[in-house]
């Protein structure tokens, strides 16, 4: 069978082989072709991830270091995180801004020892670096690393096997990361995800990537995850996917992303988009990021309206779906700030029908980070 056009004009990640030969479904995904499901199915998938491991191919997303002796500074100079207070070896969730204070993207930043190593989203790295580009200075220079794969390992038993390579690996800090041979391959492990898991995240050279990953998947309790489980399993754990639950168009206030905000960034006001920032901080902003649970068993998707007891809108569901592990239905969206308070009831417009339902803390699940 021939392949499209727009098939033959997606990129494959180092794992695309190994996908196929476990039987994924492939679907386009931030221009790439990517496993949503394997046989087992997604809500399978999902809960092995809880109760398990699972082993995810995030290759498609960007991977860049940043070296210099301004690095720290300069970096400052685009998000709202204290970066120049980070330890070596620790690691930071941040924010790329606008001037406005829109958020271009979320990101993680590692400090090593004479450099910072940095993570961003799939659809955004090519904009996120042309943006890095034209407003780094000195003699600070990012490097995009397009030779190296990312694997994420996730779940409450991947520190155990982790820690079969090495020791050091089960005791590493939450949010932090170090350099480690894994089967004698050269990987900078962090230990972070986006599941509402304690796990990791492992970048090794492309060719290496699937040595790797076939050595993972021996250990008894490991099972390759797709993206449909990735989903559900960061929506129960409240973590904003970029595109859907954060934008342009959304400062870190609205979003409930105001502790990405460093204390002394708050006094200095020296980041992107502070001016509006800082006023939404004093002075409350119009809406805020809030969990949503339906009251009944109808899963609410993105842009369903959010009603208040009279019938008004008064906001609009960014991600929404049922939530394995909570037996229900979840969402997050945005709502008007006099109604964002946990426990407000209000109404969602599915399918024509308004179907009851509150605000509720996030997150849906008990945290299973260290």
């Amino acid at each position: 069978m021939s392949q499209s056009p727009q098939d033959q004009a997606l990129q494959q990640t180092a794992l695309h082989a190994l996908h196929v030969e476990l039987g994924a479904e492939m679907v386009p995904f931030a221009g790439y072709d990517m496993p949503v499901r394997y046989p087992m199915g997604i809500m399978a998938e999902h809960l092995h991830c809880r109760e398990k491991a699972a082993l995810f191919d995030v290759s498609h997303m960007g991977q860049f270091n940043l070296a210099g002796d301004d690095a720290v500074a300069e970096l400052e100079k685009l998000v709202p995180g204290d970066i120049n207070s980070l330890k070596t070896g620790r690691m930071r969730y941040s924010l790329l801004l606008n001037e406005q204070g829109g958020i271009l993207d979320d990101l993680m930043i590692t400090r090593g020892a004479k450099d910072l190593f940095i993570v961003v989203n799939a659809a955004c790295k090519d904009a996120d670096e042309a943006h890095m580009r034209a407003h780094l200075a000195g003699d600070t220079r990012l490097t995009k690393l397009d030779d190296r794969a990312l694997l994420a390992l996730q779940g409450p038993q991947a520190a155990n096997m982790m820690g079969q390579y090495d020791a050091k690996l089960a005791k590493m800090p939450f949010m932090s990361g170090m350099q480690a041979s894994l089967d004698g391959l050269d990987c900078f492990v962090s230990r972070c995800g986006y599941t509402g898991e304690d796990g990791y995240e492992i970048s090794v050279a492309n060719d290496q990537a699937e040595d790797l990953a076939r050595a993972l998947l021996a250990f008894d309790d490991v099972e390759p995850v797709g993206l449909g489980a990735r989903d559900t399993l960061r929506l129960e754990a409240g973590l904003c996917l970029y595109g859907s639950d954060i934008d342009t168009n959304t400062t870190p206030i609205e979003a409930s992303l105001t502790w990405t905000i460093g204390k002394r960034r708050k006094i200095e006001k020296d980041f992107p988009g502070a001016g509006p920032i800082m006023d939404q901080l004093f002075d409350g902003p119009s809406r805020l990021r809030v969990g949503i649970r339906p009251d009944g068993r109808a899963p609410a998707r993105a842009h369903t309206e959010i009603l208040d007891l009279d019938g008004n809108i008064i906001g609009e569901i960014t991600s929404g779906g049922y939530g394995p592990t909570v037996g229900g239905p979840v969402a997050m969206g945005y709502v008007d700030a006099a109604f964002a308070n946990d426990g407000t009831e209000v109404g969602l417009n599915i399918r024509n029908k308004v179907h009851k339902a509150h605000i509720a803390p996030m997150p849906f699940i008990k945290k299973g980070w260290k």
